[in-house]
């Protein structure tokens, strides 16, 4: 069964096509990174256009990869949320007309579900029910994948995303965009000497705006005696170890035996050692994404796109034109 699916939610125009879900046959990704950091972050009108701009290439190129023509598709998997409503509406427009054009069913698709979905490709084995740690520049959320397509949210961060949190800390020591790998870079020259706070609270939630005030109030203090490299090592380490802590709560509490990691910061070589190493001491199996499955691919949403389907979950063809956008989509929705 090949699936064609695209992902537009942000700064990569990605398209791929899969087999039976969990066979890569191409995954074609054109970044925008370069463009949007002299801004210092994504402005959400120009990743629009330049969506607009590479979409019609993208899929030629999958296409091409694959070594399968249009007719060999046999539905069209798109992400439909959450993101930037522009970026979206690209993929969105394109994967209807597309999906009209050729008489097929189109499937839309989460992108967090995407995400954890990037775990089946790198791990050919795994099946749920596992623990889904997600962590990205616009989410941190534990959840609970009982089964391909049924999800439930266990805990989430009250304010910044831990990706947020590292471009944020990024910007005030003066380090470039995208923050995490420019934070985790210095971190390797430095020691975690610094003393960051960490919140835990009753539940399983997160908070990452207190660690993210507490460096830069002692950046503002120490200022050009401040020690980068040490500061990057010490947020870095703290992060993680919190991320990490609550993780392993929740494995405990409902008796889970696997977790795996998602999402863009999933690539952070601390959180994955400390992950695999903590889970590994508690007995229990963790799984983590090859690293280019980590930041935004059409192949991850591939994946879901393909359990989406097989499950009963897409549009019949009457529909395809009603299917829109969704910027804020929760999980399971």
């Amino acid at each position: 069964m090949l699936g064609l699916s695209i992902e537009s939610s942000c700064d990569e125009t990605s398209v791929a096509i899969l087999k039976d879900g969990r066979e890569v046959l191409s995954n074609v990704v054109s970044t925008q990174i370069d463009i949007h950091k002299e801004f210092g972050g994504v402005v959400p009108e120009i990743a629009s256009r330049k969506h607009l701009t590479n979409i019609s290439y993208v899929v030629d190129e999958a296409l091409k990869e694959a070594k399968v023509d249009l007719k060999d598709i046999e539905y069209i998997g798109v992400t439909y949320g959450p993101g930037l409503v522009g970026a979206l509406l690209v993929g969105v427009s394109y994967a209807k007309s597309l999906a009209y054009a050729l008489n097929i069913p189109i499937v839309p698709t989460h992108h967090i579900e995407g995400h954890i979905a990037a775990n089946y490709i790198s791990n050919k084995e795994l099946k749920p029910p596992f623990l889904a740690l997600v962590v990205s520049g616009g989410h941190s959320h534990l959840i609970y994948v009982k089964d391909y397509t049924d999800f439930e949210i266990l805990g989430k961060t009250r304010d910044d995303a831990v990706g947020e949190a590292f471009d944020k800390v990024a910007r005030t020591l003066g380090l470039g965009y995208p923050g995490g790998p420019e934070v985790s870079n210095c971190a390797l020259k430095g020691k975690p000497t610094y003393n960051l706070p960490k919140t835990k609270f009753e539940n399983y939630d997160f908070s990452f705006s207190g660690i993210k005030t507490a460096v830069i109030n002692i950046a503002h203090k120490e200022g050009e005696n401040l020690k980068v490299a040490d500061m990057c090592a010490s947020f870095e380490t703290t992060v993680c170890e919190e991320l990490t802590q609550n993780a392993m709560r929740v494995m405990k509490d409902y008796n889970l035996k696997k977790v795996v990691l998602a999402g863009g910061v999933s690539a952070n070589r601390v959180l994955r050692n400390m992950i695999c190493k903590e889970a590994k001491k508690s007995g229990y199996e963790a799984f983590i994404p090859d690293l280019k499955y980590c930041t935004d691919n059409a192949a991850m949403i591939g994946s879901a796109a393909y359990y989406n389907y097989i499950s009963g979950k897409y549009y019949d063809i009457k529909d395809k034109l009603d299917l829109n956008a969704k910027a804020n989509l929760k999980v399971g929705e």
